[in-house]
């Protein structure tokens, strides 16, 4: 097909790409691809692989409230447009769990004020839609755990641009630790967490709130250095390439390790395993994954790691108290163990 190079995807793109693709084409019974792709600024083939993910959406689950679109490779047809374009209602459930939702939102402290108000207006709109389901969401109740204090604080302190202090826990360390940090956003990636430049390390850290023991709003300005934002819709952890390189030879039950960790290369191994080298800022949170993986895989370099990994593998094991019998088979365990990390 005609077009420009496929690009990589972004899924934030790809989202609000679509969209805006749902509308255009309700609009436009039988639009051919060629226009579409033109109008969007895709490529044909973005284009398809669009159109290949919007019959699995809808307002539920159920066969006749997904969106029936598809092509012929010429044009495009849309076949329930007024079935799935009707107004939404909110069930009763659903107005009970965003009326709480917002209650408890709305007590957060170190929540700006001007965004208490406007949750407060939004929330009198909804129970005055909500009718009965109201007055049972006001029997319910939310606390947050700590998490959400720490949240607020972090929330202030970029609108404040003010410089945080946090003791941290690392669990690679497995120890707390004092920083200051400036930061810089907040982002949510399965937990949340604080993208801020490191005063004690000079490089740009990410902290995850729920893994903050303590923290206090400090009068120093937070002055955190130009830096490029990264676009973390494809994963969390982007090593830089001036990070430490380690390489790690995993079995075939060790696999997936290529798959959950951002890596360099992953080498086909004769035994069906893979020779994966990746870069870290912190290789020594690399041992717990490699006590994870167990006859699984091995630390090949830096050879310091690996030798800590071996160490961190025979106190675990000497952690283990029985009778000589269950004695006996650790040990035998521990010198695995010891050879194939």
């Amino acid at each position: 097909m005609a077009g420009k190079p496929v690009r990589p995807v972004n899924a934030i793109d790809q989202t609000r790409r679509m969209l805006s693709l749902v509308t255009y084409l309700k609009e436009r019974p039988g639009a051919r691809v060629e226009d579409v792709a033109r109008a969007f600024g895709v490529t044909e083939e973005e284009l398809v692989s669009d159109l290949d993910v919007l019959p699995m959406c809808g307002t539920s689950f159920r066969g006749g409230d997904l969106l029936d679109i598809d092509t012929d490779g010429e044009r495009i047809w849309w076949h329930n447009p007024d079935d799935v374009a009707e107004p939404l209602r909110l069930a009763a459930d659903e107005a009970t769990a965003l009326l709480v939702a917002a209650r408890a939102v709305s007590t957060l402290p170190g929540l700006r004020e001007s965004d208490r108000q406007a949750l407060l207006r939004a929330n009198a709109k909804l129970e005055a839609a909500a009718g009965e389901a109201a007055g049972a969401s006001a029997r319910l109740s939310v606390t947050f755990e700590s998490e959400g204090g720490v949240f607020a604080d972090v929330d202030r302190a970029i609108s404040e641009r003010r410089r945080l202090w946090i003791r941290y826990y690392s669990p690679a360390r497995d120890e707390l630790s004092e920083r200051e940090i400036d930061p810089i956003r907040l982002v949510s990636v399965g937990h949340t967490y604080v993208e801020a430049w490191c005063r004690r390390s000079e490089a740009r850290r990410t902290f995850r709130l729920d893994r903050v023991a303590e923290i206090k709003i400090l009068d120093e300005p937070s002055a955190p250095p130009e830096i490029e934002l990264r676009d973390l819709s494809e994963a969390l952890v982007q090593p830089a390439a001036e990070d430490p390189e380690v390489v790690v030879e995993v079995g075939p039950g060790g696999r997936w390790v290529a798959e959950y960790y951002p890596h360099d290369s992953a080498d086909e191994l004769p035994d069906g395993g893979l020779r994966i080298t990746l870069r870290t800022p912190d290789p020594t949170s690399l041992r717990r994954l490699a006590l994870r993986l167990g006859r699984d895989g091995r630390i090949v370099s830096p050879g310091d790691l690996a030798d800590s990994a071996r160490r961190a593998a025979r106190e675990a094991l000497a952690a283990y108290d029985g009778p000589q019998g269950v004695v006996d088979g650790v040990h035998a365990v521990d010198d695995r163990q010891e050879q194939e990390l």
